[in-house]
């Protein structure tokens, strides 16, 4: 088993399909985590996973996360300090209500899968990114 130690980089290492910048950190066989950045008064694509699972921890800025499974939903304020789970096939949105970019590392359980894991829903907000 190797051991990883990455920093925070200053340039994101992809736009997730949401939208949003992403800075890659580590990864385990049963997890990866990176940092998302939203910018300013943006909102993000609706989207939802096929097979992963996702918890958010929010560091930076002020916004809104909108979540539906089936016939629950709902639209939680979220800043520093707020955790969020995101279950298989939620469909997820977030927007940044504040003048500095909303912020928050996630984890990804299993790891990220790469391209044709998330796919567009239709979402509470119209998207600007």
């Amino acid at each position: 088993m190797a051991f990883a130690t990455k920093r925070l980089g200053t340039l994101p290492d992809a736009t997730a399909p949401d939208g949003s910048e992403v800075r890659v950190l580590c990864s385990t066989s049963r997890g990866s985590l990176a940092h998302f950045t939203l910018p300013p008064h943006a909102v993000s694509r609706a989207m939802a996973h096929h097979t992963v699972e996702e918890v958010w921890y929010f560091v930076s800025g002020r916004g809104q996360m909108w979540r539906r499974w089936h016939e629950r939903e709902e639209i939680v304020d979220v800043e520093p300090g707020v955790a969020i789970t995101i279950p298989v096939g939620t469909h997820f949105q977030f927007r940044s209500v504040s003048h500095e970019p909303l912020m928050a590392v996630g984890t990804t359980m299993p790891p990220w899968p790469g391209e044709g894991e998330a796919f567009a829903v239709d979402g509470t907000w119209e998207s600007t990114v």
